[in-house]
């Protein structure tokens, strides 16, 4: 299968829910994809062949967003033999750790990193599953700008183009499945 094949392939794969978590929402799950082995491999391959191709300078680091994009970003960090390091929100990371407050439909969350997750200086890739409002996508790239890293890209699986959520994010965003 080419890219545009492998992608059609897992949108294929993405259930959706109406009226979850609240009435008038239809969630996409990526879970109903990682539960059909083929369907999580072509993510992988569709996520590292991007990576490989379309990214210079190349991450020297990969950030991923509580909770889902922990399942995504380990394996874009392994393939490239870079270090992997988690957003989570207020009160889950031990040590030092520098915070940013951000707003969701419903109120606000604070978000956090560890202060020795990233050297000032490096190229980093932000992974998350999906991209609403652009609301804590964007508090990540607040996140590594604090620790004077660069945003290469944020890289999302799904994007909900109604919502506008790319316009709320300052940095490059490339979305592989787009509802």
């Amino acid at each position: 299968m080419d890219q545009e094949q492998k992608l059609e392939f897992v949108k294929n794969h993405i259930e959706s829910y109406p009226d979850f978590p609240k009435p008038g929402i239809l969630f996409r799950d990526l879970f109903s994809v990682l539960r059909n082995p083929c369907a999580f491999r072509a993510l992988q391959e569709v996520m590292i062949e991007h990576v490989s191709l379309q990214l210079t300078p190349k991450p020297e680091a990969v950030v991923a967003l509580d909770a889902r994009g922990f399942l995504i970003g380990p394996l874009i960090a392994l393939h490239f033999d870079i270090p992997f390091i988690p957003i989570r929100k207020r009160g889950k990371l031990p040590g030092q750790v520098i915070q940013v407050s951000f707003a969701l439909e419903y109120g606000t969350d604070i978000f956090e990193i560890q202060s020795v997750g990233i050297k000032s200086g490096q190229n980093v890739l932000i992974v998350d599953d999906l991209l609403a409002t652009g609301g804590s996508l964007n508090a990540a790239c607040q996140l590594v700008q604090q620790l004077h890293a660069t945003v290469l890209e944020c890289l999302v699986i799904i994007e909900l183009v109604d919502l506008k959520g790319r316009d709320n994010v300052k940095a490059p965003v490339h979305s592989l499945i787009q509802f």
